[in-house]
């Protein structure tokens, strides 16, 4: 009898976690990393999908237009970072990418690329560990980072590049709030 109260139980909410995976872009936990494989779900980060699920040309932010933070030079490499348009709340996510670039000359490859917002030294802090959201775009990494609550004065997103050969560099964009 309690194996099919069981049963019962998982056909009755099955329904409610197929509808939570189809919420779209949710804030990943900042030790893991975010899903690329959008496929099987409508999920309106930069890009639509086609009815075989193929991704159409970019589109601004979530549904909105971007902010430009900056371009600077971390490391071996150029990065240029965005985030989507409103305000950047404590306690909430800011949608965030930057394109990395190899600068020229350089022989190495970004291998892990980690973002968060607060002070360089990340003193209460959440480093969130970005991913190549889309494999025709992979200089473009993608990551909800969590805002820090409080969040400390003069606060920046900071972005944290691994190379391929073991080396990190840090460099810090202005929010533009």
């Amino acid at each position: 009898m309690r194996t099919s109260h069981l049963l019962i139980a998982i056909l009755a909410l099955a329904p409610l976690a197929a509808v939570s995976s189809l919420a779209g872009c949710e804030k990943k936990p900042a030790t893991t990393a975010a899903k690329t494989d959008h496929s099987g779900h409508d999920h309106d980060h930069d890009h639509d999908h086609g009815p075989n699920g193929e991704k159409s040309a970019p589109k601004a932010g979530h549904g909105g237009a971007v902010i430009a933070l900056g371009e600077q030079t971390i490391g071996a490499f150029t990065a240029k970072a965005t985030r989507d348009d409103g305000q950047v709340v404590a306690g909430k996510d800011a949608p965030i990418d930057v394109t990395i670039t190899p600068n020229a000359g350089a022989t190495t490859k970004a291998a892990s690329v980690r973002f968060w917002i607060g002070t360089q030294d990340a003193k209460g802090s959440v480093k969130a560990k970005a991913e190549v959201e889309d494999p025709k775009d992979p200089n473009r990494w993608h990551v909800h980072a969590e805002v820090p609550n409080p969040m400390p004065d003069g606060s920046k997103l900071w972005v944290e590049i691994e190379d391929d050969k073991g080396s990190t560099s840090v460099g810090g964009f202005d929010l533009k709030m």
